[in-house]
């Protein structure tokens, strides 16, 4: 399943919540006319399909095989474009003498 038809299987999924089924029908017309669909988009579909019982139903109504290949092509894309954040923060400020990468090679004398 691609992407396309996955949305098309949200939007189909989500016809009793309004706000699940705005995203999916947004995400849906704009691949149906050839265009690209933020991760935002599809990371909210999934958290309000999540929030409002749609991924739970969908997962009872089709078997596990089904019902991953509605979500992974959605899950892969947000993956794929959705940008890695980390905590980690440097012991020193970049470019400073203590910094080991900028650091000169031999200490001065």
């Amino acid at each position: 399943m691609d992407l396309k038809d996955a949305t098309l299987m949200f939007l189909s999924e989500s016809a009793e919540y309004p706000a699940v089924s705005s995203i999916a029908q947004s995400a849906y017309d704009r691949l149906a006319a050839g265009e690209d669909v933020d991760y935002e988009v599809l990371d909210e579909l999934v958290g309000e399909a999540s929030a409002k019982g749609v991924l739970q139903a969908m997962g009872q109504k089709y078997s596990p095989t089904a019902y991953e290949a509605i979500i992974a092509p959605v899950l892969r894309e947000i993956g794929r474009r959705k940008p890695i954040r980390s905590a980690w923060q440097p012991s020193t400020p970049p470019g400073s003498a203590d910094d080991p990468l900028t650091a000169p090679a031999w200490p001065s004398r």
